[in-house]
C-alpha cells in the first residue's frame, strides 16, 4: 500500500516530469503548453493513485470477488486523453497540425500513469526520450528536408535540361 506521503512524492515527480514536456511546447506556441500538460500528467497521477489505494493488497489467498482490477482506471485514462488531444489537432486546407501536441499530451499522461504506480526513473527516461526527440530531432528533421530540397531542385533542373532538348512529336 502507498501511503499519503508517497503518493505526494509522485504527484510532484509527475508535475516536474510534465514540466519538462509542456515547456517544449510552450516555447513553440503551441495551444497545449506548459499548463495542459502538468494538469495532464497530475490528474493520470492521481487517477492512478487512487486505483492503488481503491484496490486492496492482493495475494494469492486474495478470494476472486474481492480482486479489483486497478488497470480500468489506467484504460479511462489512455482513452479519455484522446479526446483532449484530438482537440489540440487543426487541419488548415492540405496541412494538419497539432499531431505532436497531441501525442506530446497521450505521452504526458503514460508519464503521469508511470510515476502514480512507482515508476519514477522509467518515467523519467521516457520524458529524457520525447525531449530528445521533440528538441534533439529537430535538427535531424531539418537536415533531411534540406538533403530532400537540394536533391528536388537537382531533379527538377535534370528533368528541365532533357525536356528542352527533345523534338516536338518525339
Amino acid at each position: 500500500m502507498v501511503d499519503q506521503g508517497t503518493a505526494v512524492l509522485r504527484l510532484c515527480i509527475a508535475f516536474g516530469l510534465a514540466f519538462a514536456l509542456g515547456l517544449e511546447r510552450e516555447l513553440r506556441g503551441q495551444g497545449a503548453g506548459l499548463r495542459t500538460h502538468i494538469l495532464v500528467s497530475l490528474g493520470s497521477c492521481l487517477f492512478t493513485l487512487c486505483s492503488l489505494f481503491a484496490a486492496p493488497p492482493l495475494d494469492v489467498d486474495t478470494p476472486q470477488e474481492v480482486r479489483a482490477d486497478i488497470t480500468r482506471i489506467a484504460s479511462q485514462v489512455v482513452v479519455g486523453i484522446g479526446f483532449l488531444g484530438g482537440g489540440t489537432i487543426l487541419r488548415h486546407g492540405a496541412t494538419v497540425k497539432g499531431l505532436t501536441t497531441a501525442a506530446n499530451l497521450w505521452l504526458t499522461a503514460s508519464v503521469g500513469l508511470a510515476v502514480g504506480l512507482g515508476f519514477p526513473l522509467v518515467a523519467a527516461a521516457t520524458t529524457g526520450l520525447a525531449l530528445f526527440t521533440l528538441v534533439g530531432l529537430r535538427f535531424f528533421e531539418r537536415a533531411i528536408l534540406h538533403v530532400r530540397k537540394r536533391y528536388r531542385l537537382t531533379a527538377d533542373s535534370d528533368t528541365s535540361a532533357q525536356g528542352g532538348n527533345q523534338k516536338e512529336g518525339e
